[in-house]
């Protein structure tokens, strides 16, 4: 049910925001959008919005995953900047959860029309995502996260099981 009511809230939000550029981005250009661009959050890929896409192409909409690293924040505002640079127009970005952090970045450009949280962090400018979830309980096995060579992070076995016992 959960996935029903969100893949409806993206298709109604995109659907609201990208015809006659109702809303517009930080400096974007208005008028009708035709292209998406999604972006998913931490512990995630692409695959995150396999129910949302089919959708939103149904309704004649060209969409794009942009496909975010994770290596890095800087990393994943630059994968998020060349999805948008291969748009031939106004662009709504979406994002959902990190991938709302990404997208308030990634954001100044002018093909963007409208920026859209998706259950998101929506920060204010300059805001990192350390700040907002400072006011925030810690995440479930955040204690379990292990650092790794090259600034990487690797989820403990212990917590690995735990967690996939939940899927």
């Amino acid at each position: 049910m959960r996935t029903v009511m969100a893949t409806m809230a993206v298709v109604s939000a995109v659907g609201l925001y990208s015809f006659g550029g109702v809303a517009m981005a930080q400096g974007g250009s208005t008028g009708a959008a035709k292209n998406v661009v999604l972006v998913h959050g931490a512990f995630a890929d692409d695959s995150s919005w396999s129910k949302i896409v089919p959708l939103l192409k149904a309704k004649g909409f060209r969409v794009t995953t942009a496909g975010n690293p994770l290596t890095s924040f800087a990393d994943d505002v630059a994968a998020t900047k060349r999805a948008i640079a291969e748009q031939d127009g106004p662009t709504v970005l979406v994002g959902h959860s990190y991938g709302g952090v990404v997208i308030t970045e990634a954001g100044n450009d002018p093909k963007v029309v409208s920026l859209v949280y998706v259950a998101a962090f929506a920060p204010d400018a300059g805001q990192s995502i350390g700040e907002i979830s400072q006011a925030f309980a810690k995440p479930a096995g955040a204690d379990q996260l292990q650092p790794q060579p090259g600034g990487f992070l690797l989820l403990s076995q212990k917590a690995s099981k735990r967690t996939s016992r939940r899927i």
